[in-house]
């Protein structure tokens, strides 16, 4: 992978934009790019709906090869990571969200088939909605972890 590709996480929490908790999601997955080696700074908290979809929208433009988002995928009415990720992206990569959820559920979590996250690519940036729940983030970062790197680079056309 070329050295020095940007990468943003994206929390989409309700109660953490507000300061009733702390996220720790978000540096989790920070650390895990970082040692992919991609450059990231802290994550952007968000409230769910619009602010998270401004906030891709805003990474895809700034540049950004790779943009994590957590949190919002669920079931509950403010769970709204999936549609406002979805106008964002130029082409779905449906394997990679499957994937994901078969991961959680291959790993005794029943719940993770729950998971409506998305994955996809907006310009020459890799979306991908994550779980908000630490264990959901773990089990998706072993799934991005092998291929990750080759997904960006195809983006751009120059891994074949």
């Amino acid at each position: 992978m070329s050295p020095g590709l940007s990468a943003v996480v994206i929390v989409a929490s309700n109660r953490a934009a507000a300061g009733v908790y702390e996220d720790t999601t978000g540096p989790l997955i920070a650390d895990a790019l970082r040692e992919l080696g991609f450059e990231v700074g802290d994550p952007v908290v968000r409230p769910d709906g619009d602010p998270v979809g401004a906030a891709i929208a805003l990474a895809v433009r700034g540049g950004a090869r790779v943009v994590l988002t957590t949190g919002g995928t669920g079931l509950t009415p403010t769970d709204r990571t999936p549609e406002v990720t979805r106008p964002l992206l130029d082409r779905e990569v449906p394997g990679l969200a499957e994937t994901i959820r078969a991961g959680g559920v291959a790993k005794g979590v029943p719940t993770a088939a729950l998971s409506r996250g998305l994955a996809g690519v907006a310009g020459s940036c890799l979306v991908v909605n994550l779980p908000g729940s630490r264990g959901g983030v773990k089990d998706a970062l072993d799934v991005l972890r092998p291929v990750l790197g080759h997904a960006v680079e195809q983006i751009t056309g120059s891994d074949h």
